[in-house]
C-alpha cells in the first residue's frame, strides 16, 4: 500500500456547488508539490446533490474516498468519521465551502514535519463574515483561552493540521469540534501552533450554522473541562461540594440546639424550631450534602468498573 503522507478531510452539508472546485484546487496543489495524498469527503446527510458529486470525484480520481451518513449528525461525528478511516501521516482539515484555501497546506504540513507540532491551527486574522458571527466567536475564543491555556485566536477555524497520532487518540462527540485543540492538550498533546490563513468570501449557498452553535459550544465547553478535570475522580468535585454543604448545615443545626438549650438554662422565651428559617436552610443543606456524597461514590463506583478499559496514550516503548 502506498505511503500516504496527507489526509485532507472535509467535512460537508449541502455544498454541492463547491465540491467540484474544491477538489480541483486541492488536487492542483498537491500534485505541485508532489504530496502522496488522499482525499476524504464525510456527506453529513445532505439533501442537495452532494453525494452524487462526490461519487463522480471518486469515479475520476481514485484518491478521492467518501463517506455518507443517513442523517445530519453534525460537524463533531463527521469529523471523528474522517479521523478514523484517514490513513496519512498529516491530517488537514478544512471546510467545503472554499472559503479555506487549500495554498496552506503545504505550508500547515511542513509545521507538522519539520516543526515538530502535533496540532497547527488556523487563524483568519481577516475574515469575511458578519458582525453576528465575529462577535460571539471572540467571546468563546477569550473564554476558552481562559479556562485551557492554549493561547489561539480562533479555536473554531476549520482549517487544522494534526498528526496522525492525534486524531487516532482522541475521541469527539456532541459539538466539540471547536474544542480539539483543548482535547488534544489534555491528551498529552501539548505542542500546539498557530498559521495565520486566508479566509475567503463564501462563493457558494449560505452558512448552515445559526446562533444556536454558540449556546452548545459553552455548554460542551464545560463538559469537556469537567470530564477531562473530574472524569477520572468524580469524588473530587462532588465530594468537596457535598463536604460543604454538609459542614454548613452540620453548623447551623448545632448553632438552633446550642440556641434552644442556653435559653431553657437562662430561661429566656425561645421560638420553636421550626419556626427559625435557618433550620429549613440547613436541612437543605444537609440533604444537598448527603446527595452530593452519594453522586460521588456512584461516580466512583463507576470508573472502577471502567478503569481496566481505560486507554493511555504511550508516547515511546524500548
Amino acid at each position: 500500500m502506498e505511503k500516504i503522507e496527507i489526509s485532507v478531510l472535509i467535512p460537508l452539508y449541502n455544498e454541492d456547488e463547491s465540491l467540484s472546485e474544491l477538489h480541483d484546487w486541492i488536487k492542483k496543489v498537491m500534485e505541485e508539490h508532489d504530496f502522496s495524498y488522499e482525499i476524504l469527503f464525510v456527506d453529513d446527510g445532505s439533501t442537495d446533490d452532494s453525494w452524487n458529486v462526490i461519487k463522480g470525484l471518486q469515479a475520476k480520481n481514485p484518491k478521492v474516498r467518501g463517506f455518507k451518513f443517513r442523517r445530519n449528525q453534525g460537524k463533531t461525528a463527521a469529523l471523528q468519521t474522517g479521523f478514523n478511516a484517514s490513513n496519512g501521516d498529516v491530517v488537514i482539515t478544512m471546510d467545503a465551502d472554499l472559503q479555506d484555501s487549500p495554498e496552506e497546506i503545504p505550508e500547515l504540513y511542513r509545521m507538522i514535519t519539520k516543526d515538530g507540532y502535533d496540532l497547527v491551527s488556523g487563524w483568519k486574522q481577516k475574515r469575511y463574515d458578519p458582525i453576528t458571527k465575529t462577535l460571539p466567536t471572540k467571546l468563546f475564543n477569550a473564554v476558552t483561552r481562559s479556562i485551557s491555556d492554549i493561547y489561539l485566536h480562533d479555536f473554531n477555524c476549520g482549517l487544522k493540521a494534526y498528526k496522525s497520532e492525534v486524531v487516532k487518540n482522541i475521541t469527539i462527540y456532541g459539538e466539540m469540534h471547536r474544542y480539539v485543540p483543548v482535547i488534544a492538550k489534555w491528551n498529552g498533546f501539548g505542542k500546539i501552533g498557530e498559521k495565520v490563513v486566508q479566509h475567503q468570501s463564501r462563493k457558494y449557498g449560505h452558512t448552515k450554522f445559526g446562533l444556536e452553535r454558540f449556546i452548545n459550544g459553552f455548554l460542551d465547553l464545560l463538559s469537556i473541562t469537567f470530564v477531562n478535570k473530574f472524569g477520572r475522580r468524580p469524588m473530587h468535585f462532588f465530594g468537596s461540594f457535598g463536604f460543604i454543604s454538609f459542614f454548613f448545615g452540620t453548623l447551623i443545626t448545632l448553632f438552633l440546639i446550642f440556641e434552644k438549650v442556653y435559653c431553657i438554662y437562662t430561661q429566656k422565651p425561645f421560638r420553636n424550631v421550626t419556626d427559625n428559617p435557618l433550620f429549613y436552610l440547613a436541612l437543605v443543606a444537609i440533604i444537598l450534602g448527603s446527595q452530593l456524597f452519594l453522586a460521588g461514590f456512584l461516580g466512583e463506583l463507576f470508573v472502577k468498573q471502567n478503569v481496566d478499559k481505560e486507554d493511555y496514550t504511550v508516547s515511546e516503548e524500548v
